[in-house]
């Protein structure tokens, strides 16, 4: 497949009157068209803010992109100004954001909000743009969609906000979807459904998909690739099948150890001892050695930071253990 995303040693900071807090260091990942990638970790460890640089919407005060490439086909998008990145931003690539009822305008219809990212991104006029607006409500599979663009989100549930803006993300047709935990605060059967409908457009349109999660259970299921996330660097990437049948990094394990298991009898959950280190004073070394079950105290583990590298073919860890 061809590569449509190609980011090398992407670094997000930001500025606050506290120090520097280092959201994103040294991330490198690709992806190909078509392809579902996924980048999970505990909260906080920087994937939304990898996910709003490549889209270039840090905010500058206090963050800033301080390293970094980030090729989109073939165009680094780094280097574009602000008017030729509108011209890429939610029309090349969409972003379903994390909290609908936040993202969604209160005081604006349904209809309006849609319409209004149709007629900026494809030039169609106003008639043509809600018309348009219609149809994607109905593709996400909202009932009587000719009703529900005269909506505001309060009127709508969670469920149905979600499939809103899944409809904005894709009334473009963008060549790559970034849905950041598109199914948080929905039931089960809610998220099984919002994530079939994403699989069925992706097919639909053919596009990329970068899911950003902390659900393994949606990861096992739906990705291609992963990238493991702990304190705003890459601790692990490979093919969902080798990382879930042979995850190396201790800190991935933890994570799967996690999971309760069908069929088992009861038990209490493994947990990852210790907290996530704070982003304005990281530990020396491997950021994961005050937590890590193998560690021991090593030395190199606690004074010198490991890169990523190949330990098996196509399976990249950033562990001295290992």
């Amino acid at each position: 497949m061809t590569e449509l995303l190609n980011i090398e040693g992407l670094t997000t900071q930001f500025y606050t009157e506290k120090g520097i807090v280092k959201a994103v260091q040294d991330v490198s990942f690709s992806i190909k068209k078509g392809e579902t990638f996924a980048l999970v970790g505990e909260s906080g460890c920087g994937k939304s803010v990898t996910a709003l640089s490549i889209m270039r919407l840090i905010p500058d005060p206090p963050g800033k992109i301080v390293n970094g490439k980030i090729s989109f086909n073939g165009q680094d998008l780094l280097g574009l100004k602000e008017k030729e990145m509108r011209a890429i931003r939610g029309n090349n690539i969409s972003m379903i954001f994390q909290e609908p009822m936040t993202s969604l305008n209160p005081v604006y219809t349904i209809g309006d909000q849609i319409a209004e990212a149709i007629m900026l991104h494809q030039k169609k006029d106003i008639e043509a743009s809600w018309r348009e607006a219609v149809d994607v409500l109905r593709r996400v599979g909202i009932a009587d969609p000719d009703q529900r663009v005269y909506e505001y989100p309060f009127q709508m549930s969670g469920g149905m906000r979600q499939r809103v803006m899944i409809a904005m993300g894709i009334s473009s047709r963008p060549d790559l979807l970034i849905a950041d935990e598109p199914t948080t605060a929905l039931d089960v059967t809610m998220q099984a459904q919002i994530l079939d409908l994403l699989d069925e457009i992706q097919k639909e349109y053919g596009m990329s998909v970068l899911i950003i999660t902390h659900n393994l259970g949606i990861v096992a299921e739906r990705a291609d690739n992963v990238a493991v996330m702990y304190a705003s660097r890459i601790a692990e990437m490979a093919d969902a099948n080798s990382l879930f049948k042979n995850p190396l990094h201790p800190y991935t394990v933890g994570l799967l150890n996690s999971i309760p298991k069908l069929g088992e009898e009861k038990q209490r959950l493994m947990a990852i001892p210790g907290n996530v280190p704070n982003p304005l004073r990281f530990p020396s070394g491997c950021r994961f050695h005050p937590r890590c079950p193998i560690c021991n105290n090593d030395s190199r583990c606690m004074a010198t930071e490991p890169q990523l590298e190949e330990k098996e073919p196509g399976h990249m860890v950033a562990c001295w253990k290992v």
